[in-house]
Formats: C-alpha cells, sequence, structure tokens
C-alpha cells in the first residue's frame, strides 16, 4: 500500500517491511512492463497497488488499464501468463528477498469507474444546459420499475 509507505517517510520512521517489498514489487514489475515485457496488451496498463502477505511469500497486484473491459481483462491475462517469468526476474533483481512472492494480478476497476462517473456527469452538464438532464431510461437504475 503506497500510501503508507509515502505516509512514514514524511514523518521519518520507517514503514514496515511489507510494505516496503509492497512498494519494491510495484515498481520492479512496472519497469519490466514497459521495458522488458514484449506483450503488447501490457504497455498501456499500470500497477496501481500492491498487497504483501504478511509472511512475504504471496503479493496481490492491482493492475490498472485503460480500454474496453474485454482488453482490461486481456492486460490480466498476458500479466497471469508471464508470472514465471516476472517472479524469475524480481529473484534476480529483489536482493533483499530470498524468493520473489506468488503474484497474484487482479484488474483494479477503480479508474474505470472514475472514468464512466465523469463521463455520466459530462453527460448530464451538457444535456440541456441547465445541468439537470435527465439521462435515458435505459441509463436509469430505476428504468424497469418506471415501465
Amino acid at each position: 500500500m503506497t500510501s503508507n509507505f509515502h505516509s512514514h517517510a514524511q514523518h521519518g520512521s520507517r514503514p514496515p517491511r511489507t510494505e516496503r517489498v509492497a512498494e519494491q514489487l510495484r515498481q520492479e514489475i512496472s519497469r519490466m512492463m514497459l521495458i522488458d515485457m514484449k506483450d503488447p496488451r501490457v504497455r498501456m496498463a499500470s500497477i496501481s497497488q500492491v498487497s504483501v502477505a504478511p509472511d512475504m511469500r504471496s503479493a496481490r497486484v492491482m493492475v490498472s488499464a485503460v480500454g474496453e473491459e474485454r482488453e482490461r481483462h486481456a492486460v490480466v491475462s498476458a500479466l497471469r501468463h508471464a508470472e514465471g517469468y516476472l517472479r524469475g526476474q524480481l529473484g534476480e533483481r529483489l536482493e533483499n528477498l530470498k524468493t520473489a512472492p506468488k503474484l497474484r494480478f487482479e484488474l483494479d476497476e477503480s479508474i474505470a469507474y472514475s472514468v464512466r462517473i465523469s463521463s455520466m456527469l459530462r453527460e448530464l452538464d451538457t444535456g440541456d444546459g441547465s445541468g439537470a438532464a435527465v439521462p435515458e431510461a435505459s441509463a436509469r437504475p430505476d428504468a424497469e420499475l418506471s415501465e
């Protein structure tokens, strides 16, 4: 969790080892995605967060990707397929770990959700100029109830 990592650094105390390792993993995996990996699907994605288990044997890697849902899931699939390669590289690059943790890649939906909400708000704002436009019936959550 990177937010805790930075808050510890600002206060002069050292963050727990799991947080330091999580930040190292996030940086190294991101670097490998941009520079080392040949799969074009991973180029437009980023690692938004890494959480490391207390025993350091596994890590949950949240992947943020743009595009259609199918494309975002393809990015996670590509990273899962490359886990062996990534773990091998991490084992060589991170000397402070005996073994690289098992990586569990998951799609981080928060950015896609934010983009969707922003888009909906823009549509509402440009609706009739008053900022009080009503979404189409198919987009309203209560559409089925009112028909």
